[in-house]
């Protein structure tokens, strides 16, 4: 059986078939070539096109079809990944009513600010385990309140993943684990929280119902099937958010796991066992793709908005045409350090481990006679390393303390300057791993359908296809580097 998976990105929609038997992949594109556009109406919004969405799925579904010919026949199972916390809203006829308020919104901070005081922070950490801060409940709250014509059309809101399985199947589910990211969960009921749907006058009829997230979620109907060159009846068997997919894909589904990612946003995710949480709210617990009501399998995350954007924004603003390739041997020219250039990679949004407040990105000590762009390219990927190290020493307040930390092939991880970096700061093995979104996505798909027996099965053709270990001489650089970089910025955040 051939497994098809989807990664939809705030960037790109990545799609991939894999031989389930090999694990191996044998067809993969993505679309568009260039990032998807992001529209920011007013400071701090950020919103996209659910139809765009669909548009670049089925170019790179084309694309990734073609050289596979009658062999498209033989997919038998359908995974979805999607960007997490987004709100996607219909009306009774499908249509989505606005552009969907995507993960890097910063909107309802306030909303979810004054829930988080009203309901209790007790009510709040214990039942939620979060507060309701930026998600997709506040989300919504927002425009109960300031787009009340268009809350009264609403027939059912969705998360990304969810919207792109209805226009697959013309059916509109949600899963446990996408209830959670939008904090809807209630982890000491194992049920939707009523207080939190009261507290914000939401129907819980607005909501879909939930399966879990390997299950049969629905048939590809035959009117798509044919828009798309596809079989009828495809199973939809899986779906996820983009960073409990992530860990599925690198195999991170037990206690003690650690997986990453430094995309558009960089992300620390480990499995826990344990209902806990950070008292700060700095840090968010998720149901896991994996967890049942026998075993606990909960993902601890913390997301940092701003990381691979800046490079990104560096490729496009300043570097006429550089690869980023090109840019990594630029960076890889300059000494570790940068030669006393800090930047501060904040510039996307509300950072929740800096109690969702929006720093904005800044540049320090910047010497016009001896900087060039290879200082501020390397000082780009030590800035994300280092916001990813302070995130992860928030992690560790909560019990996640990790010695090997798990990747795949994409994004920054691309970097050696930037996997070096980082190993070293934090004292830990990166592992590479020949895998990415859309294809654990296709291993989920294979898992929901029942042609894997076991989760272990899903994952034969992962392999380890590098890693970086700590340099001593670099680690002693990097953590005075991180002290004076982590200096400015307390200074930054509590003058």
């Amino acid at each position: 059986m051939l497994l098809l998976g989807i990664d939809l990105g705030s960037s790109s929609v990545k799609v991939s078939v894999i031989d389930g038997g090999k694990g191996r992949t044998i067809s993969a594109a993505s679309y568009p070539p260039s990032e998807m556009e992001i529209s920011a109406p007013l400071p701090g919004w950020a919103e996209q096109d659910p139809e765009q969405w669909w548009k670049n799925f089925t170019l790179a579904l084309a694309a990734c079809l073609k050289p596979l010919g009658p062999k498209r026949k033989s997919i038998g199972a359908i995974g979805i990944s999607y960007q997490m916390h987004g709100l996607v809203m219909v009306d009774k006829e499908r249509k989505v009513l606005r552009p969907s308020i995507i993960w890097c919104d910063s909107r309802a901070v306030e909303t979810g600010e004054r829930a988080f005081d009203r309901l209790g922070k007790d009510f709040c950490l214990h039942h939620l385990l979060n507060s309701p801060g930026n998600f997709t409940a506040s989300k919504l709250a927002w425009v109960k309140e300031n787009e009340p014509d268009i809350y009264r059309q609403i027939y059912k809101i969705m998360l990304p993943g969810d919207y792109l399985a209805m226009r697959l199947t013309n059916e509109i589910k949600t899963t446990i684990s996408g209830l959670s990211e939008g904090i809807f969960w209630d982890f000491m009921r194992s049920e939707v929280s009523q207080e939190l749907l009261d507290y914000y006058g939401i129907s819980h009829d607005l909501l879909a119902d939930a399966l879990p997230s390997f299950s049969l979620q629905g048939e590809l109907t035959a009117e798509v099937a044919a828009e798309l060159g596809l079989t009828p009846g495809i199973p939809v068997s899986y779906r996820a958010g983009d960073q409990p997919n992530n860990a599925l894909s690198l195999n991170v589904m037990k206690p003690g796991e650690v997986a990453t990612t430094a995309g558009t946003s960089g992300v620390i995710y480990g499995v826990t066992d344990k209902t806990q949480f950070d008292p700060m709210s700095r840090i968010n617990t998720f149901v896991h793709v994996n967890h049942t009501k026998r075993l606990t399998r909960l993902g601890v995350l913390l997301c940092i908005n701003g990381t691979g954007i800046l490079n990104s924004w560096l490729k496009k603003n300043t570097g006429a045409g550089l690869t980023y390739p090109e840019m990594n041997d630029l960076a890889s020219a300059v000494e570790p350090g940068s030669n006393g250039l800090f930047i501060f990679p904040f510039g996307n949004g509300a950072e929740r481990m800096f109690g969702n407040r929006d720093i904005g990105a800044s540049v320090h000590g910047l010497n016009f006679n001896i900087h060039q762009q290879g200082h501020l390219y390397r000082a780009a990927q030590e800035a994300i390393a280092y916001s990813f190290r302070y995130g992860l020493e928030i992690m560790k307040e909560t019990g996640i303390n990790p010695t090997v930390i798990r990747a795949g092939e994409a994004n920054m991880f691309l970097s050696k300057v930037f996997r070096d970096i980082l190993s070293s700061l934090t004292s830990t093995v990166i592992t590479l791993y020949n895998t990415d979104g859309s294809v654990g996505a296709a291993r989920g798909a294979g898992i929901g359908c029942g042609f894997y027996k076991t989760e272990e099965e899903a994952f034969h053709g992962l392999e380890v296809t590098g890693s970086s270990e700590p340099d001593h001489h670099m680690a002693l650089i990097y953590d005075a580097r991180y002290n004076e970089w982590l200096d400015i910025l307390e200074n930054y955040l509590y003058e």
